[in-house]
């Protein structure tokens, strides 16, 4: 009874915020729903159902159906969005679609483009911002968990979309939540999606919209709050959020300033290419630092927080060191915990070790990396890394977005770790007060770009 009378609340404020007077009262903004009918808008892709009910639009599922849209007719470049979403079931998904596109070359019958993620179940990645069909996760809440309460499940959440230039914000009951910085798309439509289902219990549930509209003219940035990830793929940029609030990029892009070789003050004459935008160890049959040598920054770093892209070739191994201090003296790879960079299928070091613990973004021969596959991107293309080691020695890993391992340097747990590794020869391994970032020659072709650092207090 109370969630009848929460709804019927809801649809009396649809119907007065649906009024297009007091659209036209608000200045710029425009309704992209009248409370009555569906025009301006087509379903396409899947066959669920989208009705309008009491001044709301409420999508159906449809059993076996693929993901449906209701888009718009009209395509939007910079907006700034407004909606009111309710979802009342956990088992259910939707999301809102953003300069987004339909059955064009290469994505026939598929809607493809950033979605702004409605999350209902215990994952609860809400808010979050989703590539349909394409990229998929570009902004998991892995990257903001503060944010995974946010949404609330049976009640209408409001929600805000900021699509300027290259930069998509999101908000969720007025709480800033997502941030990514983009080239791809410069327009598109606007869809609401229903999810496809494939069982009877999801058959038959619904999600509302109401309260839709948009202004595209005199628009300005909103301010985000300090301390919120930024995932920014135009390469080697930072945006001014990111500049105010404390990052700088390690590689310019264009030279090896700031770089050295790990064996001496000079960057190495060979081995290593630096153009394109890229930083690319160099082939040489798959021997350890046997060609151009590791690099290491030329300052050192304690607590931080580091993000990288990385572009792998079939069979490649290489990694990324923290905390190297350049005091072990080796005829191979320099010394530092390390966030493996590998092709985990082709090379053989994935086998190795113990349960896992040299693949993909794991802490190498140490703490296997727990990735789902969805967010390991296919050889060939770039991948994000990140590492953030904060000032009370906790450390964590992500790839892609999504959080793979967490651990605390000098913890009894990972004093155990080194204890059973081949690093038990070192004293006091991994536990540096500060140290170079250092990235490895193994002696195949992979590729680095996109090196921003941050420093943590």
């Amino acid at each position: 009874m109370k969630k009848r009378i929460a709804l019927a609340t809801g649809i009396v404020a649809a119907m007065v915020c649906n009024s297009p007077a007091l659209a036209q009262a608000a200045g710029s903004w425009q309704n992209l729903f009248d409370g009555k009918s569906l025009n301006g808008w087509k379903r396409v892709a899947g066959t669920a159902d989208y009705k309008v009910e009491n001044g709301v639009i409420v999508g159906t599922t449809v059993l076996n159906s693929g993901n449906t849209f209701l888009v718009t007719e009209k395509e939007y470049g910079d907006f700034v969005l407004e909606l009111d979403v309710l979802i009342d079931s956990p088992t259910s998904n939707s999301g809102i679609q953003t300069r987004s596109h339909f059955n064009t070359e290469g994505h026939a019958g598929k809607v493809y483009g950033r979605q702004v993620e409605i999350d209902p179940s215990e994952r609860s990645w809400s808010g979050g911002i989703y590539d349909e069909a394409r990229r998929q996760w570009l902004y998991p809440l892995d990257l903001h968990p503060q944010a995974k309460s946010v949404f609330k499940i049976g009640q209408y959440n409001h929600v805000k979309v900021e699509c300027i230039g290259n930069e998509m914000k999101t908000w969720l009951n007025n709480t800033p939540i997502a941030y990514v910085v983009d080239p791809v798309d410069p327009k598109g439509f606007i869809g609401l999606q229903v999810h496809a289902v494939t069982t009877k219990e999801q058959e038959g549930k619904k999600v509302y919209f109401k309260n839709i509209r948009i202004n595209t003219t005199d628009l300005k940035p909103s301010a985000f709050p300090a301390d919120i990830y930024v995932v920014n793929f135009v390469p080697n940029y930072l945006n001014a959020y990111e500049k105010a609030h404390g990052w700088r990029l390690l590689f310019d892009g264009k030279t090896s300033a700031g770089w050295r070789s790990a064996r001496g003050p000079a960057f190495p004459a060979r081995g290593w290419e630096v153009g394109d935008g890229t930083m690319t160890v160099q082939p040489s049959e798959g021997k350890e630092a046997a060609n151009g040598g590791d690099i290491v920054t030329n300052e050192e770093f304690k607590a931080f927080d580091l993000s990288f892209e990385f572009k792998l070739t079939p069979g490649a191994n290489s990694g990324v060191k923290y905390f190297v201090t350049l005091d072990e003296k080796t005829e191979g790879s320099a010394i530092g915990l390390e966030y493996q960079v590998l092709d985990d299928a082709l090379h053989p070091d994935a086998k190795l070790g113990r349960d896992g613990d040299r693949t993909l973004a794991s802490l190498y021969d140490l703490i296997r990396a727990d990735k789902n596959p969805r967010f390991i991107h296919p050889i060939g293309e770039w991948n994000v890394g990140r590492v953030v080691v904060y000032p009370d020695n906790r450390v964590e890993h992500y790839l892609n977005g999504s959080k793979v391992l967490e651990y605390t340097r000098g913890s009894k747990e990972f004093q155990a770790l080194v204890a059973i590794s081949k690093y038990n020869v070192w004293p006091n391994f991994g536990l540096a007060p500060q140290g170079h970032i250092l990235l490895q020659d193994h002696g195949n072709r992979v590729s680095f770009r996109s090196i921003k650092i941050k420093t943590l207090k």
